[in-house]
């Protein structure tokens, strides 16, 4: 099985890290996941892709740190972090986050505050290219 927190550049699937969560614990009532994709359109400009670059071991760090957090402050189960670096076009998997909990609420609340944290937290940087060239995109918390 595959690590929770992971940075890499290939794609992940889904169906793979809600297995992997389930595999956790049987007391699971509930799995809030969050899939952030490669937009085609951004600030006004029509992009082509988006390259992601990490501070590769402060990154992961930080990542591990959010997760163990989440669990800590919402209760979870279990928690899984993906984040791909790598040059992505429109359409293609970003970030895979999930939160597994015995109830509803606490699943989505966490899901919702582990994006909002590793927007506002972990050294991800992108750069999207456009027909105007290629510029940095500063944090959307």
């Amino acid at each position: 099985m595959s690590e929770p927190v992971r940075i890499q550049q290939e794609d992940f699937s889904q169906d793979a890290e809600i297995a992997a969560l389930k595999a956790s614990s049987k007391r699971i009532g509930g799995i809030a996941t969050f899939l952030g994709c490669a937009r085609d359109f951004s600030e006004g400009r029509d992009v082509s892709e988006i390259d992601f670059e990490a501070y590769g071991s402060m990154a992961l760090a930080e990542m591990n740190k959010l997760r163990s957090e989440a669990i800590a402050k919402f209760h979870l189960l279990d928690a899984r972090i993906v984040h791909r670096v790598t040059t992505v076009r429109a359409g293609d998997n970003i970030v895979f986050i999930a939160a597994a909990a015995e109830h509803r609420a606490a699943a989505f609340d966490a899901c919702c505050w582990m994006i909002d944290e590793l927007k506002q937290r972990v050294p991800i940087w992108k750069k999207e290219t456009t027909p105007q060239g290629g510029s940095w995109v500063t944090q959307h918390p």
